[in-house]
């Protein structure tokens, strides 16, 4: 007797996929021999912060984007399940978005310093206080993720409408066809998923396991579920935002979460990887510089754009970008 999955219920379906990707995962991990940098992970969670005496200028504004996570989180999730954003106009999308990113976009330059966390009683003092602006971590690391996410925005948003017919239809001012509030959310939203969420499980499998074949195919399949995961999980949480819409809802849960997911396949590793080694001696020779990051991010969107277009001509669905530089809608 075979079950003819295309027939379950969509709750059915994705707990189908996400148990399954799960049991992979935990699988996995039993079968890899751990480090002592294990044994220090005091949380008991599958996630890891940089060390505060290696790496403190990525520790101190990891802290900083688990703190700020918690206050966007908390006022966006009012707007949403209050429903204030009936209220809000053209302008007011523009006004609220802009507000919750801007805390992070001027972080490096207003409060270099991020968070002064206490590790063993001994402050952990950040070394982009010391740097000039340029310099610091906390400045590539944001130039990295607005970069990012304008480019996810300004193209990729155009394959989810040719592709899963999605559209926004709140009031809206507009750049290519995008609502100019979603290029400042989406800051806010990947700086929660890449400096929080996803370096803190990929650095929990990089420094917990010894290194071989097993730990280097326990770390690409935690990439590809990590990636289909955060792309379900906000194709969810904002499914009650009656002004984002999708053709298929259900095909938005299953397969637009694989579609979505292709933008986290490559900037997870790449983030996590990028500037790995502010810290240290290694980089007094070769610096990475404001160019280079900027560089890195528009080659790592390059990939990414790639990989969708792939999948739109398999699919055989053409691609339409009918928008204009400026528009008002709504």
């Amino acid at each position: 007797m075979t079950i003819d999955i295309s027939a379950l219920p969509i709750e059915a379906k994705m707990t189908a996929i996400l148990f399954t990707m799960f049991a992979i995962l935990v699988g996995m991990h039993s079968l890899q021999t751990p480090i002592e940098a294990l044994k220090n992970n005091t949380t008991k969670l599958p996630l890891l912060l940089p060390d505060p005496k290696k790496e403190p200028s990525k520790y101190c504004y990891e802290v900083f984007a688990w703190q700020y996570t918690i206050v966007w989180i908390g006022i966006f999730g009012f707007i949403v399940v209050s429903q204030a954003y009936e209220y809000l106009t053209a302008w007011g999308y523009i006004g609220v978005c802009g507000g919750l990113a801007l805390p992070l976009m001027l972080q490096p330059f207003l409060y270099p310093l991020a968070s002064a966390p206490v590790v063993k009683n001994k402050i952990i003092i950040n070394p982009d206080i010391r740097r000039p602006f340029y310099k610091r971590y906390s400045t590539k690391a944001t130039i990295y993720l607005m970069t990012y996410a304008f480019i996810g925005n300004y193209w990729y948003t155009h394959y989810f409408y040719s592709v899963l017919k999605a559209e926004y239809t709140m009031p809206s001012h507009r750049l290519n066809d995008v609502p100019i509030g979603m290029f400042l959310a989406t800051h806010f939203y990947f700086c929660t998923y890449h400096v929080c969420v996803s370096n803190g499980i990929l650095r929990h499998v990089d420094k917990s396991y010894q290194k071989g074949w097993m730990k280097t195919m326990l770390f690409w399949f935690t990439i590809l579920s990590l990636s289909y995961f955060t792309a379900f999980m906000e194709t969810l949480t904002i499914s009650s935002f009656p002004y984002y819409r999708f053709e298929n809802r259900i095909m938005a849960y299953t397969w637009g979460s694989a579609f979505y997911g292709i933008y986290f396949i490559v900037s997870f590793p790449g983030f996590y990887y990028f500037d790995s080694h502010i810290d240290d001696s290694k980089q007094k020779d070769r610096p990475v510089t404001l160019v280079d990051t900027l560089t890195t991010a528009c080659g790592h969107g390059m990939m990414i754009l790639i990989l969708l277009d792939f999948v739109r001509l398999y699919l055989g669905i053409p691609l339409v970008i009918g928008g204009v530089a400026f528009a008002k809608t709504g």
